[in-house]
């Protein structure tokens, strides 16, 4: 049985293994060649690429399912073959064979097509090898990768004033966020006295916490608060609009979620709730309130995708904060395909939208419905805590999720339909149920993990701010009040603001930029994508 699992696990682990190699390879002829039809050969050799790792990635699944020995061989190739880097890699590859094949024909014509792909696979040979990896040092080193391969995507159409004042942005803070992570990683080598981080694992629940772990706790909040553009550094999430949409896809679906992947990958390493953990908290909860309020006001599709974005990731790191991981997983899934899906789709949905208002004044019948199934979806988490682990914070956000879903019902829907869509809202609770019983042997809660009241408190209320601030908004939106608050929710309460104005002075020194767009027009630019 034993030589059948390695038969089997060989090939899969080896593909894993020369994936990223293959791939910048492919990137730096992609690159290299001048010729069409060799160009065109290099799209269909990616795309079969990412075919066979999904297809390897698969295999060492129903491997893993069979209780072999696959991580144990997989360290012998310097690989983390675990349950966590399985769903990823299905994830990352899946979604970069969806993009690179509608890449292939929306930028058809296009000058920047050339230049998107050499750059595109080497984001993906980084992303993919920060999965793989099980050297803390390699892992570091990917998502330093990451950052510079992304920032060339992001620069594609550089004779776009505000293309480039985004790159500037996030170039900056991803410096920062390298420096980091890099720092981390030695801390954690301070700490532990080894880069791999099965051993880490193995020693974690030896060792006292040390003032190099809590700064190490830090450092990878945040590393993830800037790479997930929370606030105040958020601004470039909007200014990048105008880039490709299949650059907004991969941002939006993948690299974005890094910084929440990180925590996921070693929080183990940390004992119980640190410091890193309260920033998260915090952070994660705030940007998620006013960027939540926020989108709500924007007219415009993508931009309010692009605050729906910084919102998620806002929720996500909230949720590591409190320690629910395996929701922040799930969370991470869902809304990489959602967001993906949305990106590439968004032509469409700038059509239906011209048709249906995005914002329709809602009736208090409406309001009515919402709380009631909100009212309902509290009882039976008091009944049945355990869906929630008796986590409060936690069974609000999942309140707050049946209240949106009923409160987006359009006016006008036949009571039928309606009560239909309201149960759809409410299988949201045993629907999350059922998959974190699924996905929490991968990201399971370690045992001691606990809250501290001020935490909860915390929580509870950013939550209540936001269920009392989006209702306001929505339902008393002729008040004066709600109106006030309307015009600087619009802008995000200016908080992008002082970054804005340090950046576009160091861009007029860099390279005499002639930024036409004033720093307080909610940095957002006109949108010049094909889409």
């Amino acid at each position: 049985m034993q030589e059948l699992v390695t038969v089997l696990s060989f090939p899969a682990l080896l593909i894993w293994l020369l994936l990223p190699v293959a791939l910048l390879v492919l990137a730096a002829f992609s690159g290299w060649t001048r010729n069409p039809q060799k160009l065109e050969h290099c799209w269909v050799l990616a795309s079969r690429l990412f075919e066979g790792s999904m297809g390897a990635t698969l295999l060492l699944a129903a491997l893993l399912m069979a209780g072999t020995g696959v991580p144990e061989l997989g360290r012998q190739f310097g690989l983390y073959p675990d349950g966590l880097a399985i769903w990823m890699a299905l994830l990352v590859a899946f979604i970069g064979w969806v993009i690179l094949r509608y890449a292939r024909n929306y930028l058809r014509g296009d000058p920047a097509r050339d230049r998107f792909l050499p750059w595109f696979l080497t984001t993906l040979a980084s992303v993919l090898l920060l999965l793989f990896t099980d050297n803390l040092l390699v892992l570091a080193g990917a998502w330093v990768g990451i950052s510079l391969a992304l920032h060339h995507l992001l620069t594609l159409y550089s004779n776009r004033t505000e293309a480039r004042l985004a790159a500037l942005q996030k170039f900056l803070i991803s410096r920062v966020g390298d420096l980091c992570v890099i720092g981390a990683v030695l801390l954690l080598y301070a700490h532990y006295g080894t880069f791999h981080l099965p051993e880490m694992l193995t020693a974690a629940g030896n060792q006292s916490e040390t003032t190099a772990l809590t700064a190490a706790s830090v450092l990878f909040a945040i590393a993830a608060v800037l790479k997930c553009a929370q606030i105040p550094f958020h601004g470039w999430l909007l200014r990048v609009m105008e880039a490709p949409t299949p650059v907004s896809a991969l941002l939006h679906a993948g690299v974005i979620n890094l910084g929440g992947y990180l925590w996921l990958r070693l929080f183990p390493v940390f004992d119980g709730f640190t410091a890193g953990h309260l920033i998260l908290l915090v952070v994660g909860g705030l940007t998620a309130v006013v960027a939540v309020l926020t989108m709500m006001s924007q007219a415009s599709v993508k931009h309010a995708l692009a605050w729906s974005t910084s919102a998620q990731m806002g929720f996500m790191l909230f949720e590591i904060g409190m320690g629910a991981y395996t929701l922040a997983f799930l969370h991470l899934v869902a809304h990489s395909l959602y967001k993906a899906h949305s990106f590439l789709a968004s032509g469409r949905t700038v059509a239906v939208s011209s048709a249906i208002p995005l914002r329709e004044e809602m009736s208090r019948a409406r309001f009515a419905w919402a709380a009631a199934a909100g009212g309902l979806a509290t009882l039976v988490l008091w009944s049945v805590p355990s869906l929630v682990n008796g986590n409060a914070v936690l069974g609000g956000v999942l309140v707050l999720a049946v209240f949106g879903a009923v409160a987006g019902i359009a006016a006008g829907t036949r009571p039928v339909v309606r009560i239909g869509l309201c149960a759809l809202a409410l299988a949201i609770l045993p629907l999350y149920g059922a998959l974190h019983w699924l996905v929490d042997p991968i990201v399971a809660t370690p045992v001691g993990f606990v809250l501290p009241v001020s935490a909860q408190v915390t929580g509870i209320a950013m939550l209540l701010a936001l269920a009392l601030l989006s209702t306001l908004i929505s339902f008393s939106a002729c008040s004066g009040f709600s109106q006030v608050l309307r015009i600087h929710v619009s802008h995000g309460f200016y908080l992008m603001l002082p970054f804005d104005r340090l950046t576009v002075r160091l861009s007029h020194r860099i390279d005499g930029l002639k930024t036409t767009a004033h720093p307080s027009n909610r940095g957002a630019a006109v949108l010049g994508d094909k889409s």
